[in-house]
């Protein structure tokens, strides 16, 4: 085994330099910037905006007829003001005109990913390499807060298809080298997850990290199994890739006996935010400028929610300019309680799919009917689909506990939250694959929203 020090000095550094990103350089800015007051940070965005709006407008040809259309001059320091000038951008953008959007000749190269389409709509963009260190060193400072460094022991339960289907010698002794153990999150039956409780307790991770269901869904399981972890090193269980529910922190930090700590991101936009030991969800600021808007494309009030409209600083190898996420979040006046000069989102409601529509049109977020499944005995995993809003298909793997009777308690309480009228499908089975991501989702609803999100200031439901 390596030690932290020798992978935190020589092999973490000597690693991204060999892929040629500036990875640490970035985290001593980041650690610099952070102590910077609001206004100061808000400054360096403005600097920051200007030359990525810079950078768009000579090599991007689609931002660069956008940006004259907007009466947008480059030349000058941009505003946030100047910026609302701009369209709004989306995934649809994105997809059709990647290649007018994208600058092949950046510094550093421009290489090709794409989303996990867990949404339902992948998409294959471009990143360089400065996105690349904005990303890795926004997490490491993140860790630091948590107590946690660059090549301590890191457990991942993960399971996007890039990172899992490189599973050849080379890169499992770089993980090793890196003090990374990665635990496929694809494969979650019980006798895989028996493996990985017992492959945590022996490598004694200062931090683990992982989709919010995939470890919520181990430590249900552990517990079940009468696990109990012995992990005295632990710091922090960081959650990603989904709203982090109640419910699931209980059962994590029951589980592993470490505070849980949300983040909040994409693969589009990068690291977005993270949450602190004093609570308070942090946006990474020096890389992401954060707009929060209503349906008409106004921004809100703080302590309403909206979608979250991103601004990626570092995103030259293909921009993403006022770029519609899809996540719904509630923003903050309050400054972080650490003294940091970030920005604070006070929640993160998830995305417009992890809602439901009512038969009456009303909408609700996936806990209106994730909690009628948890009080039921014998549910172990569960999946919901609304196919419509009459249409409703659930699929059930139970325990050892499982009862017919569930099934009436099930579709009578379904019935109750949505509509007396509606149809419910339910199906025994013996285990829930996850998405093509890796995530396993709890609720899929196929019912598009055509009342907009203004339902969502109701959010979230509590009980």
């Amino acid at each position: 085994m390596i030690s932290s020090l020798i992978a935190r000095r020589l092999i973490y550094p000597l690693h991204e330099r060999l892929l040629k990103r500036p990875t640490f350089a970035y985290l001593e800015e980041l650690e610099r910037s952070q102590l910077l007051p609001r206004a100061a940070v808000e400054k360096l965005q403005e600097n920051k905006l200007t030359g990525l709006l810079k950078a768009a407008y000579t090599h991007c040809p689609w931002y660069r007829e956008r940006m004259d259309a907007a009466d947008i001059n480059p030349d000058g320091l941009v505003s946030l003001e100047n910026l609302r000038r701009l369209p709004t951008m989306d995934k649809t953008d994105a997809a059709a005109h990647g290649e007018q959007m994208a600058w092949r000749g950046v510094p550093g190269g421009a290489y090709k990913y794409n989303t996990g389409g867990s949404s339902g709509q992948p998409l294959i963009f471009y990143y360089g390499r400065r996105r690349q260190a904005s990303d890795a060193a926004g997490r490491m400072r993140a860790r630091r807060w948590w107590g946690v460094e660059p090549g301590d022991r890191e457990v991942y339960l993960w399971g996007a298809p890039v990172e899992l289907n490189k599973t050849d010698r080379v890169k499992v002794i770089r993980d090793r080298l890196l003090n990374q153990l990665v635990l496929n999150a694809f494969e979650m039956s019980p006798a895989s997850m028996d493996e990985y409780a017992r492959a945590i307790q022996a490598y004694q991770p200062r931090c683990i990290y992982g989709y919010a269901s995939s470890l919520a869904l181990l430590a249900a399981h552990v517990a079940d199994c009468g696990v109990s972890f012995k992990l005295p090193h632990l710091k922090v269980v960081c959650t990603t890739g989904e709203p982090l529910f109640d419910y699931q922190r209980e059962l994590i930090g029951d589980a592993f006996g470490a505070p849980v700590a949300n983040e909040f991101g994409s693969r589009d936009i990068g690291f977005t935010a993270h949450e602190t030991p004093q609570g308070q969800m942090l946006l990474m600021s020096e890389s992401i400028i954060l707009e929060v808007l209503d349906e008409q494309g106004h921004p809100v009030e703080p302590g309403n929610t909206g979608e979250a409209v991103m601004t990626a600083l570092e995103s030259f190898a293909q921009p993403f300019i006022r770029y519609r996420t899809g996540d719904i979040v509630r923003v903050s006046n309050e400054l972080c309680q650490a003294g940091r000069g970030l920005h604070v989102i006070s929640e993160v409601l998830g995305r417009t799919t992890d809602f439901v529509v009512r038969s009456d049109g009303a909408i609700m977020h996936a806990l209106a009917v994730i909690y009628i499944l948890r009080a039921v005995e014998g549910v172990g995993e569960f999946k919901i689909v609304q196919h419509t809003v009459r249409d409703i298909e659930v699929i059930v793997a139970p325990n050892a506990r499982w009862q017919e009777a569930g099934r009436m308690e099930i579709e009578s309480g379904l019935r109750k939250r949505l509509g007396e009228d509606i149809r419910v499908d339910l199906r025994l089975v013996e285990n829930i694959p996850p998405e093509a991501s890796g995530k396993h989702r709890y609720v899929v609803s196929k019912v598009a929203l055509s009342d907009g999100l203004k339902a969502a200031s109701q959010l979230p439901i509590k009980e």
